[in-house]
């Protein structure tokens, strides 16, 4: 007998901006419209069928908030919006971002929304090709895209036997606002049917829900970051350990109350994120009530000191060591575990899509019929357990009919095959009598941890991490911040502990929301820093993507220059040499549909042969800019610590320098030096380099900032990078001459 422990695992991350409540990313809503409710309510079908679902905390708290009405993003806003009603911005946006869907199954295979692609075409890069793109759509047109970007992700359950969405479906085009309507009163059905599905399911004993840390941190690595260097021992490592048990089990502790409070039960069941485990994780999963976990197939071979090889066929050779449940002891803890077979868990992920369903569920199915009969052979007649772990909902963009006629026909043949007994993770785990007296420290990839920590944009970002939970220890050992400001604090930092942050760091993996990602883990440590008031360090205002820098609008100074500190352009040529940045906003930082246009427009910068020279351009003039208690600061990144200010004080401007003081985090003004200002139209700075501590060929990297009265920043520019410039040495002249 085989008995097949299938589970499908479900996560996003956690998209909320605590400070400004909004989602950056859609995938949470969109990905509930088809693969969480429709994965489970399949199951309605074949009650002879029992599975796990692994359900992420992090994720099932956004579909919470997205089902009553009070989540956002802006890709909704946009998709609700009158079309007609839609402004430029609003067209880029929609056009870069409305086609983020399997071409083949999800926009071709709906005539319409695929010549909406066409007459698009490529994504657009400059503003010339925004502006050109945006011109072949009409008003029609962006309203059939609103409705076709939201329809081609609805459940195929829908699709198939709601008389609403087969309407829309036929109809194809020329929608009205109406239509519009009606899709959103599907989409919040869809939404509130998800987390009862499963309840239902649960109740009716058909499925196990487990859970994963409530953030899906890497748990082995907040307990002690440098058990990396068990698999890497020559590695770089951030600048200082994250030894952090206690926040792992808070993530512990808190994933199993959410489940307790929208499934009535705690879960016994731990998918520990990336199927990441250590000897350190063992008894905190114990103690949070966990009774078993599951990981990979290698990290057993390691910890049992063995190889699994496959045969020709792609079958275990060793199936009397993988096909059966373990009992782990470490650190005075013991948790039953699972080991998934990884080939057979990546046929479902990877292969199967481009095969006909009948012939890829009849070819997993013998499969599982083998291993069950070769484990017999091996042990003498005994049950094999084949773990499948995968992920539940990314895979069915590649299938046809997203995904369901391969797994209807796969449940029709495990229900009815007599050798085949289909059981939850629990009851797998249930009989457990090998024991492992400790574990090898790994996830799912590689059984080690190189992907979150491994590359030095990870290291970066652990760095910062460490130096954020610092911060907060040390609040909470003073008087200064409130209760409720130290929670909020708090909060940030266990979300900036996900795993997914540091999943897209580095040269490893990428997507088209790379730089989102990074935002937002930046992001949430600078909210954290701000609840604690103390001074956000100035890196976290910078990018910590190396492999592809974020996109910086910026020209270089190609002469000296000799403005006259006027405030006023007082000759087209006095800034024609100086290197320019462009503010705007740039495709894929974070989006805001209310997001109020930026004061700053232009930063010219250059220098003469003592200083540093930089211009700023606004929307309105300079001097009405900085009226009501404003500031204009530049913010030195490199040199350190340094920052420069134009401010209003009781009507009259005045300019000073301030050093940050790292013992007691805060800036300290130590005069206003050399430098001069004149702001009228514009604002003009000139800064001696002797000022900021530089000379000839020395690199100088700077923010320009907006601070209100109450000291709160409005905005800043660059928003991911710094300006970068080099001060001029005694070459610069001779470098840059041009007939």
């Amino acid at each position: 007998m085989t008995r097949v422990a299938l589970l499908w695992h479900m996560h996003q991350p956690y998209y909320e901006d605590l400070a400004t409540r909004e989602h950056i990313l859609p995938w949470v809503r969109l990905h509930a419209l088809k693969d969480y409710y429709g994965m489970v309510a399949l199951l309605r079908e074949f009650p002879g069928v029992r599975m796990t679902f692994n359900l992420v905390p992090s994720l099932l708290v956004q579909l919470e908030a997205f089902a009553a009405g009070e989540a956002r993003d802006r890709a909704l806003d946009l998709s609700l919006k009158p079309a007609a009603d839609l402004d430029e911005r609003d067209v880029d946006f929609i056009l870069e971002q409305f086609f983020h869907a399997n071409r083949e199954h999800m926009i071709d295979a709906y005539p319409r929304y695929g010549d909406l692609l066409a007459r698009r075409g490529n994504p657009p890069a400059t503003m010339a090709e925004r502006r050109a793109a945006a011109a072949r759509f009409s008003v029609d047109d962006l309203r059939d895209l609103q409705v076709w970007h939201k329809l081609a992700w609805i459940d195929p359950l829908y699709l198939d036997h709601d008389d609403r969405v087969r309407a829309l479906i036929a109809k194809g085009r020329q929608f009205t606002e109406e239509d519009k309507t009606v899709l959103r009163q599907v989409e919040l059905e869809l939404l509130n049917r998800v987390i009862p599905e499963y309840r239902e399911a649960a109740d009716r004993g058909q499925i196990e829900i487990s859970a994963s840390p409530f953030y899906h941190p890497i748990l082995p690595l907040l307990c002690d970051s440098d058990i990396y260097l068990r698999t890497h021992p020559d590695a770089r490592r951030p600048r200082q350990p994250f030894r952090r048990p206690a926040d792992a089990a808070e993530q512990l502790e808190r994933a199993a109350a959410c489940h307790a409070r929208l499934f009535g039960r705690r879960p016994i069941g731990l998918w520990p994120s990336e199927g990441s485990v250590s000897d350190a994780m063992v008894p905190l999963a114990g103690a949070a009530g966990f009774r078993w976990m599951a990981t990979d197939e290698l990290i057993l071979a390691r910890t049992l000191g063995i190889t699994f090889t496959r045969d020709g066929h792609g079958r275990v050779e060793q199936p009397e060591h993988l096909y059966t449940p373990y009992s782990v002891r470490a650190g005075g803890g013991a948790v039953a575990c699972a080991f998934r077979d990884h080939v057979l868990s990546d046929l479902i992920g990877f292969t199967y899509s481009s095969w006909p369903a009948e012939a890829a569920a009849d070819d997993f199915v013998a499969r599982l019929v083998d291993a069950g009969r070769r484990f017999a052979e091996r042990t003498g007649g005994g049950d094999a357990l084949v773990p499948i772990i995968l992920d539940g909902e990314n895979a069915w963009e590649y299938f046809p009919g997203g995904g369901r006629p391969f797994l209807r026909a796969l449940y029709r043949r495990l229900e009815a095959h007599p050798e085949i007994e289909t059981v939850t993770m629990a009851d797998a785990c249930a009989g457990a009598t090998s024991e492992l007296p400790g574990i090898f420290p790994g996830s799912w990839i590689d059984a080690n941890f190189y992907i979150w920590i491994g590359h030095a944009d990870d290291q970066k970002g652990w760095s910062q991490l460490a130096d954020a939970r610092a911060a907060l220890d040390a609040a909470a050992a003073g008087a200064a911040v409130d209760g409720a400001a130290l929670a909020e604090a708090r909060e940030e930092i266990l979300i900036a502990e996900g795993s997914d942050w540091f999943w897209w760091y580095g040269d490893d993996h990428s997507s088209a929301h790379d730089q989102e990602f990074d935002d937002l883990f930046r992001t949430h440590l600078r909210n954290a820093y701000r609840r604690l008031q103390v001074p956000v360090p100035d890196e976290l205002f910078v990018s910590n993507i190396s492999t592809q820098g974020a996109p910086v609008m910026q020209s270089e100074p190609t002469s000296l220059l000799a403005p006259t500190l006027d405030g006023e352009e007082t000759s087209y040529f006095e800034w024609l040499g100086a290197g320019v940045h462009t503010v705007r906003e740039i495709a894929g930082a974070m989006h805001q549909t209310d997001r109020p246009q930026a004061a700053v427009s232009l930063v010219h910068f250059g220098f003469d042969q003592e200083r540093l020279l930089v211009r700023v351009d606004s929307e309105s003039r300079a001097i009405d800019l900085l009226a009501g208690g404003r500031e204009l600061s530049l913010t030195f990144v490199t040199p350190a610590g340094v920052r420069f200010s134009v401010r209003d004080v009781d009507g009259r401007l005045t300019r000073a320098f301030w050093d940050r003081q790292d013992a007691e985090p805060h800036w300290v003004e130590r005069g206003a030096g050399g430098a001069a200002f004149a702001a009228g139209t514009i604002l003009e700075l000139a800064i001696p380099l002797a000022d900021l501590g530089a000379s000839g060929g020395d690199p100088i990297e700077f923010f320009v900032a907006i601070y209100d009265a109450d000291g709160a920043e409005a905005e800043r520019h660059p928003s991911q990078q710094p300006i970068r410039v080099t001060a001029p040495d005694r070459q610069f002249a001779a470098r840059n001459w041009r007939v």
